[in-house]
């Protein structure tokens, strides 16, 4: 193989493989910056890094993000909603919870990372913020894609 041909088969193998993670940011707003995931069903783990871009404290207006199957959300947020920021307002123990990170503050980073084998593709998985009053507008939806 000719040496100058190296670089190119390094950036076309690079190219061509899925990415097992995604980053996703908030800011001093209710909205996450993506409303879709895509999850390679290769995967066998995923990984979120969440940023809360703005400036507000996390008890002001914290964000973070949670993963449930999408007729589950209502009801884990309705359940955690009386459990406490130092509980992310989650019920602990919820097994109807995927994944989820803390709930964190402007300027603050998190990750969280998950088995796929948790995902079933014919499945509709939400992601959301559960911090009291933000779960109806800050949300996406997540799938496996085959």
């Amino acid at each position: 193989m000719r040496l100058y041909l190296l670089p190119l088969a390094f950036i076309s193998s690079i190219a061509s493989a899925n990415t097992c993670e995604v980053a996703i940011s908030s800011g001093d707003t209710w909205s996450y910056d993506t409303k879709e995931i895509t999850v390679p069903a290769d995967c066998k783990e995923f990984t979120v890094n969440f940023t809360h871009k703005g400036k507000m404290s996390k008890e002001g207006l914290g964000h973070n993000w949670v993963l449930a199957k999408t007729a589950d959300v209502n009801a884990i947020a309705q359940d955690g909603g009386t459990q406490g920021l130092e509980n992310n307002f989650l019920k602990q123990g919820d097994d109807r919870v995927i994944a989820n990170t803390s709930i964190i503050g402007g300027g603050e980073s998190t990750s969280t990372t998950f088995k796929t084998s948790a995902l079933d593709a014919k499945e509709n998985y939400t992601f959301f913020c559960s911090f009291p009053g933000h779960t109806f507008m800050m949300r996406g939806s997540l799938k496996v894609n085959n």
